[in-house]
């Protein structure tokens, strides 16, 4: 009787598991500008420790992502400011989402891939988002005195207890089934994320945060002398090339333009 019952429930167990596969939610994936580019830049000296790229210069841009996943939203990283100099975006992240009619209430989480005020100078637009956040990064934007290039002005209102936060020490499932990752690759700052996200018809796509910075850099695993630590930032490098070699994943390097085309141009949403 009782291996009945245990058949039983392990077959509605499976049953249960395929029917919430057969109704996973469909993910589609936006692309938001979130800075205006400036002149290019020269990329050895700052780009990498070893001088790997004498003479190269290259067109930094700043983007952030916008993913649909059901009727629910994620918002990864959230640009320079409105009141940057020189890098401001010319229209900020809230009209941009009004161009499809979704309201900064509507946005479930804010996932922050680090510290650094190229993305995350809007965070305080969506005070009612969950923000996910790596664990190390999140202790230094609460330390007592957080250190130099640590923007931790926009996150009052979590510093406060005002709003809801959820420090990842490991990857984080965002939505439970999946579809979307935010993946652990510390190295530029010392709680760095990646997202991974998995759209039915383009395949899993990997946006890189500041893992890497450009194509050259990612190739050639060139650490900027700036990062927090080389041998994390080349670790996880080597995670994300793995990822996308077995998953047969599209990377998206956020500051390089020439990665700018491989999603629709917004408000379209690549699927």
């Amino acid at each position: 009787m009782n291996r009945i019952l245990i058949g039983l429930a392990l077959g509605a167990s499976l049953f249960a598991g395929l029917a919430t596969s057969a109704q996973a939610a469909d993910v589609t994936l936006a692309r938001l500008d979130c800075g205006t580019p400036q002149a290019p830049t020269v990329v050895n000296e700052r780009f990498s420790d070893i001088y790997a790229y004498p003479g190269l210069k290259l067109q930094f841009v700043f983007s952030c992502y916008l993913i649909k996943h059901g009727d629910e939203y994620m918002l990864w990283d959230t640009g320079h400011s409105m009141t940057a100099p020189n890098v401001a975006p010319k229209v900020s992240v809230v009209d941009q989402l009004a161009k499809i009619d979704v309201k900064p209430d509507q946005i479930k989480y804010v996932g922050i891939s680090h510290y650094h005020a190229d993305h995350t100078g809007q965070v305080d637009s969506f005070p009612k988002a969950t923000l996910l956040i790596g664990a190390k990064d999140w202790e230094a934007i609460t330390s007592p005195k957080p250190a130099p290039g640590v923007n931790f002005k926009p996150f009052e209102g979590w510093i406060k207890g005002e709003n809801k936060v959820e420090p990842q020490t490991i990857d984080k499932d965002v939505f439970g089934d999946g579809s979307v990752i935010m993946l652990r690759t510390p190295g530029h700052t010392p709680g760095h994320s990646s997202l991974l996200v998995k759209l039915a018809q383009m395949g899993p796509v990997i946006i890189s945060g500041d893992a890497v910075h450009f194509r050259e850099n990612y190739d050639t695993v060139g650490v900027p002398a700036f990062n927090f630590d080389r041998a994390q930032t080349v670790a996880s490098i080597e995670r994300l090339k793995k990822i996308a070699e077995n998953l047969k994943a599209t990377v998206m390097i956020q500051h390089d333009a020439r990665d700018v085309e491989k999603l629709p141009t917004f408000p379209a949403f690549a699927n």
